[in-house]
């Protein structure tokens, strides 16, 4: 259903970084890139995730709210990303745990304020 997530961004060189990091840790790559957008993913046919400059001209801001969740494997792979996000600089907003029956998952924001989540249900 979803095809892919925009998240705005000030500085593409610095996201640009973030993410190649981050993703490479869930098996995602750039799938596409212009002086406008980045976007990774690790399937064609499934949903990608693009940093981008608003369309308008103005600053990028965050979407009080909104929050882009990342699919992981297992308990370990959520434990991967999120200390993976802590240490490229990334904003604690709930570490790493189980949140309720079945439900694994790691908060954190991005250099740009975005808030991203890793999660298993299992």
């Amino acid at each position: 259903m979803i095809g892919y997530v925009t998240l705005g961004t000030n500085d593409m060189a610095r996201a640009g970084r973030f993410y190649d990091d981050l993703l490479s840790a869930v098996g995602a790559k750039r799938t596409m890139e212009s002086d406008r957008y980045i976007a990774w993913g690790s399937d064609p046919n499934a949903p990608m995730l693009f940093v981008i400059k608003p369309a308008d001209g103005n600053k990028a801001t965050i979407g009080n709210g909104v929050m882009v969740a990342l699919a992981a494997k297992s308990q370990e792979e959520v434990d991967t990303v999120y200390k993976k996000a802590i240490s490229l600089g990334a904003k604690c907003e709930g570490p790493a745990g189980p949140r309720g029956d079945g439900f694994y998952a790691g908060y954190f924001r991005d250099s740009d304020g975005n808030k991203l989540c890793s999660f298993f249900m299992g």
